[in-house]
């Protein structure tokens, strides 16, 4: 079930949540909505379920397939919904939690008994909690009662699979497999789905593509792969990942701030650049075009990379820099050792009307 929102826009007051937003989700996709706190990712969200209603505006429109839901209440839309905070029925089992939706049909749309039972024992073996039916939600941890959830807003057969954070309760363990098990589960039936979320890495493992938003406004729609390697604006770039900031003043195509100079193809003046960890190399010597000396200030392994943060005089803040375990051990890193920050790859964000900029340093990549 493909969705399209059409002009959606809401004011909570004077304030608004939402600017004017066109937006096509396509049938059986997962998509992520991410952003800060304020952001209108919920906002959003609540508008497609039908328990928010936009702006009247002639505009307008919420499609689920060709079928207009604009002003369709939130019951007849047939979406399932799965809160962060679970909302199950602390004094129901795990299978009257599964079943309720299907018992408070209407009597002509009720299936039978025995229908209920095989639908929800069907959905329980799913969700590999089958076992537990009988089972009370305070019997259970975060991640089953999350599962039973999930099931519930599946038990009416949903065109449509909408999650309010649905991991945010859960410690970053579970949350990780529950992230696999979801995405296992919609590859697996198919249906379109929309989260929200904060949480980058969520977001970018789990998507199909990520609706990147920031005060009511959507940044960037993409794949994980190409937000990530292709933000389109300053913003998109410093919300998806840790980054490292150089600005000083560029003269003749080289760019000084304190003792740091760097080579660069940009305009005379006041310039910044943005660098991800992983597009800073440590070195012991400097190059010709490229001169950033800096102390070691910690070296933290982690996973299959070692992380090592760097302080200057000209950083205005410490950089990090992520090198693989045996470079690291080439150098032989120790705190307080003096290195030289290598650029491999930097970006610039100029003015709004202008094109982001990328610049890769050739002799530094690997081919």
């Amino acid at each position: 079930m493909s969705i399209h929102l059409r002009h959606i826009q809401k004011h909570f007051g004077r304030s608004q949540a939402l600017s004017p937003i066109d937006l096509e989700i396509r049938s059986g996709e997962l998509i992520g909505l991410l952003g800060p706190s304020g952001s209108g990712k919920t906002t959003l969200l609540r508008i497609i379920a039908g328990l928010e209603t936009p702006d009247d505006h002639r505009d307008c429109r919420i499609l689920f397939g060709e079928r207009d839901v604009t002003q369709v209440h939130v019951r007849d839309r047939r979406i399932g919904f799965v809160f962060q905070h679970y909302a199950l029925f602390r004094h129901m089992s795990v299978f009257d939690n599964v079943a309720f939706g299907l018992t408070v049909l209407p009597r002509a749309e009720r299936p039978s008994s025995a229908e209920i039972r095989s639908r929800v024992m069907q959905l329980l073996e799913m969700v590999q909690l089958s076992h537990l039916a009988e089972r009370f939600p305070a019997q259970l941890s975060g991640g089953q009662q999350q599962r039973v959830s999930l099931a519930r807003a599946l038990a009416l057969k949903p065109e449509v699979l909408l999650l309010d954070e649905p991991f945010g309760a859960l410690d970053a363990k579970v949350r990780q497999e529950l992230r696999r098990w979801l995405r296992h589960l919609h590859d697996e039936l198919g249906f379109t789905s929309v989260f929200v979320t904060h949480d980058q890495e969520e977001a970018l493992e789990l998507s199909d593509r990520v609706v990147v938003m920031s005060n009511g406004r959507i940044e960037q729609v993409d794949t994980p792969d190409t937000l990530y390697r292709a933000p389109r604006n300053r913003f998109v770039f410093e919300f998806l990942g840790d980054v490292n900031h150089l600005e000083g003043v560029v003269q003749d195509g080289v760019l000084t701030c304190g003792d740091a100079r760097l080579a660069v193809d940009l305009e005379d003046g006041r310039q910044e650049l943005l660098l991800r960890p992983h597009e800073v190399q440590v070195a012991l010597q400097a190059q010709a075009d490229a001169h950033l000396p800096a102390s070691v200030m910690s070296i933290v392994p982690v996973g299959a990379e070692v992380r090592v943060e760097l302080s200057a005089d000209w950083m205005s803040e410490p950089w990090m820099a992520t090198l693989s375990h045996q470079d690291a051990e080439r150098l032989s890193l120790k705190r307080g050792m003096r290195v030289h920050a290598l650029p491999r790859r930097w970006h610039h964000y100029p003015g709004a009307q202008e094109a982001p900029g990328t610049q890769v340093r050739p002799q530094q990549v690997s081919a």
